[in-house]
């Protein structure tokens, strides 16, 4: 395989692993709203405070973090965009590198 169709094959299965644990994340929300709600109501675990609407919420919360994290932040910001900051880094570190040898150079000259 070469080296582009790797980086792509990898960038796919990094993809569909972060999908995956977000469907994962999905499904373990749903069990746990219901075990939370079984466990408040029909165990008479404090039944009297409606607390498991309260988890429920911030955990939907937490969800729609991983669900922003994974299709929109990820989407945009993956390897081709670390590699074009690197690249752009790198060629401003040796703009200025350039620019200090040419200072110091004059500076020599003019000293001598």
């Amino acid at each position: 395989m070469e080296r582009d169709q790797h980086e792509l094959y990898e960038y796919a299965r990094d993809r569909i692993k972060q999908k995956k644990s977000l469907y994962f994340h999905f499904m373990v929300l749903l069990i746990g709203s219901l075990f939370l709600f079984v466990a408040n109501k029909w165990l008479s675990f404090y039944p009297d405070r409606t607390w498991w609407t309260w988890a429920v919420a911030l955990w939907i919360f937490l969800f729609l973090l991983h669900t922003i994290k994974v299709f929109i932040i990820d989407s945009f910001m993956n390897k081709h965009w670390e590699r074009a900051q690197i690249d752009k880094l790198m060629l401003q570190q040796s703009k200025k590198l350039e620019q200090l040898k040419n200072d110091f150079d004059n500076a020599k000259s003019t000293a001598e």
